[in-house]
């Protein structure tokens, strides 16, 4: 998970005294730098902007390769219609240069967008929406006790569309190429500073080779402009598994502009992965109606 919902997502448990009217936040929500999706929505009117750069390596043991690599990376997110509805279209572009550590090959490279996808978010249900939490004036302790509501997670779907261009493409085989479909289930939990999302994902599943993943990313932020997360992603597919971990961190430099810097490790050795990212997120803010979370 890029960071979740960074700095006002964490007010809304706080304020869980009071009733959200929308998904709309004073500061940005931003996925980076993590790769899963958040469960709210960026709000109606709002055109946002999230792109990374990347630079890592590669080392395969079983093709006696070493790759370098450089790429970028793009998510935009409009929401329109109503408060829980967010349309996205997200890729990236890598470029590989592979020298072989074996026999008498000689180095070569390729580039190219790997896949793009383009779809839709919707909010199915918030733990926190009209509900308010009543206050026991006659017991602190009761106050502070734990409360199993707040193991219960605001849910969304996504429904999306691959794009795999078909002539010449080195990341994925023939099979994969064109339009295939792609689904996701997104629970988060929002407690305080702790934000915790969990994607369980299905992609490219009318194709030969369909691919599930399943992505957990936690959140925590620090003060009101610094935030830091941890994720492991789980990829199972015939044409490439793998166990990845990334951590990093963002910054706020004001409540329409994110950066962040992550790193990326993996758990195999066909390929073992390293990953340096830089990004930076921006939000275009044309939300009209007064629908902004509560104030205390």
């Amino acid at each position: 998970m890029p960071v979740r919902l960074l700095f006002s997502l964490s007010l809304l448990l706080c304020l869980a005294t009071q009733q959200a009217s929308s998904q709309y936040t004073e500061t940005i929500n931003s996925n980076r730098p993590g790769q899963s999706q958040g469960a709210f929505a960026v709000g109606r009117g709002v055109f946002q902007a999230e792109l990374g750069a990347t630079m890592g390596r590669e080392s395969h043991n079983l093709l006696f390769t070493e790759t370098d690599n450089i790429g970028g990376e793009f998510q935009l997110r409009y929401g329109a219609v109503k408060e829980q509805l967010e349309f996205n279209f997200s890729g990236s572009y890598l470029y590989e240069d592979i020298t072989p550590t074996s026999g008498n090959a000689e180095p070569y490279s390729h580039s190219g967008f790997p896949m793009v996808t383009i779809g839709a978010k919707y909010l199915l249900y918030d733990p926190y929406k009209n509900y308010e939490e009543k206050i026991n004036l006659y017991s602190y302790h009761a106050n502070r006790a734990f409360k199993w509501r707040t193991l219960i997670p605001a849910v969304s779907v996504f429904s999306g569309a691959n794009y795999v261009y078909e002539e010449n493409n080195p990341f994925l085989p023939e099979s994969q190429s064109g339009f295939t479909p792609k689904a996701m289930v997104i629970t988060q939990h929002n407690w305080g500073r702790w934000v915790w999302v969990n994607n369980f994902i299905y992609d490219q599943f009318l194709t030969d080779y369909p691919t599930k993943a399943w992505i957990t990313t936690m959140t925590h932020s620090f003060n009101p402009k610094i935030a830091a997360f941890a994720e492991f992603q789980v990829i199972m597919s015939d044409i490439y598994a793998d166990d990845i971990f990334r951590f990093g961190g963002a910054y706020l430099i004001t409540k329409d502009l994110q950066v962040d810097i992550s790193a990326l490790i993996n758990f195999k050795e066909t390929p073992s992965r390293q990953q340096l990212g830089l990004g930076l997120s921006y939000r275009l803010d044309f939300h009209s109606n007064d629908e902004l979370l509560p104030q205390k």
